[in-house]
């Protein structure tokens, strides 16, 4: 049922028109755009857009049912995080090429299958991201093959206990939170 915007009784046209664009800000991983936008009621006001290409996250659960988890410092938090292998993608890159290098290069493991889990928004508001989420499958063992910048240890841990700590609190990265409870809802369904 849908119950309009409250002020008019009826629904709103949510869409707003951009105007133009202006890259304020070139970085090594994002661009800043300010956009000129009309809104939905005819105002007039300026977007900030942050651009990226967006990336994938790998929910890699080996036949004992764990999950296998990175914990690395996040700078912009200032602390250790634990989260799903993930990574940008680069230009024009198929999901599936990315999800398969990342996993490797992050976990050492390579994996018989992915299935594709959709797609989530880390947050819509001001970032152009979208992260493409596989499940991998029929896991082995090769070695791992980190980038120059990247310090991270990998951890395995049963899905059950995974599901908790989201639950509590303790993991609080979104792409990790979303596809954990994603993968067990999965599961259950499949039983």
């Amino acid at each position: 049922m849908e119950m309009g915007n409250g002020k008019q009784g009826g629904i709103m046209k949510l869409i707003e028109q951009t105007n133009s664009q202006k890259r304020v800000f070139t970085g090594r991983l994002i661009h800043v755009r300010h956009d000129e936008v009309t809104l939905p009621d005819g105002t007039e006001t300026i977007r900030e857009v942050v651009e990226h290409p967006g990336g994938v996250a790998i929910a890699a659960l080996t036949d004992q049912n764990e999950l296998l988890l990175v914990d690395q410092f996040r700078y912009a938090q200032q602390r250790i995080m634990r989260e799903v292998p993930a990574g940008k993608r680069e230009p024009g890159e198929d999901p599936l090429v990315t999800a398969k290098r990342e996993l490797q290069e992050e976990t050492g493991y390579t994996a018989e299958t992915f299935e594709f889990m959709g797609e989530m928004v880390p947050t819509g508001a001001y970032l152009e991201e979208t992260i493409q989420m596989y499940w991998a499958k029929g896991l082995t063992f090769v070695g791992t093959h980190l980038d120059e910048d990247e310090f991270l240890n990998c951890v395995k841990v049963p899905l059950k206990d995974v599901v908790d700590q989201v639950m509590r609190g303790e993991i609080i990265d979104g792409k990790t939170i979303a596809m954990t409870l994603k993968l067990q809802a999965l599961l259950e369904e499949e039983q």
